[in-house]
């Protein structure tokens, strides 16, 4: 399927998956039997999914896919490092996904985390702090700029992401360019699960008219 479809399909498809979750009315392709046959000799996923950990963000469910449709890679906050930037790359390069997607969403804790950290200087302990000092660039930018909304954060630190795995990855940028991979940021929301398109790299659709 993958070796098909371009950049674009891939979106819709994604979005379509969306819409039908929103509506309450999922059609759980490939969940059966027939296709965990089906995918045992290899893989074949239309996209890239990149999101943050939370619990309430499972990509199979939000997107209505199944197996084998999505290769789904999530951290705390979408931070990334090189064993993210090295999977993305695996999805784009060896499983030949058209499609790069970034997912963060409102009432994220990370963000929340890492605005408490800046406006009161305190310090996380562990690992924790390796999480919050990634998110600290995107929180000072939005600040920078005057803005106070929930929403400005989240969506800065989407493009953040984005930004940062483009400028990370010359295999991925090189993709981009060449027209064989599209790479969206996405804003999910919590309370009618509507994912939001906060950027685009790669395909043509207008910002906020995903869902």
């Amino acid at each position: 399927m993958t070796d098909s479809l371009t950049p674009q399909e891939a979106f819709e498809m994604l979005l379509a998956g969306n819409q039908r979750f929103i509506a309450g009315t999922p059609e759980h392709p490939n969940q059966d039997a027939a296709r965990r046959t089906e995918v045992v000799p290899a893989q074949s996923p239309f996209a890239v999914l990149f999101g943050c950990s939370d619990s309430r963000l499972a990509a199979e469910i939000v997107f209505d896919r199944g197996l084998g449709d999505l290769f789904v890679v999530r951290t705390a906050g979408h931070v990334a490092g090189p064993e993210v930037l090295g999977s993305i790359e695996y999805g784009v390069n060896v499983l030949g996904c058209p499609l790069v997607v970034v997912l963060g969403h409102d009432s994220c804790g990370a963000v929340a985390a890492t605005r408490s950290a800046v406006q009161d200087g305190t310090t996380a302990t562990g690992y924790v702090r390796d999480v919050i000092e990634r998110v600290t660039t995107s929180v000072l930018a939005v600040r920078a700029a005057g803005l106070t909304e929930e929403d400005d954060f989240i969506a800065e630190h989407i493009r953040h992401t984005v930004d940062l795995l483009l400028d990370r990855s010359r295999t991925l940028a090189e993709a981009v360019v060449a027209g064989r991979v599209a790479v969206v940021g996405l804003s999910y929301r919590l309370a009618d699960g509507t994912a939001q398109l906060v950027t685009a790299r790669g395909i043509e659709v207008k910002t906020g008219t995903a869902s």
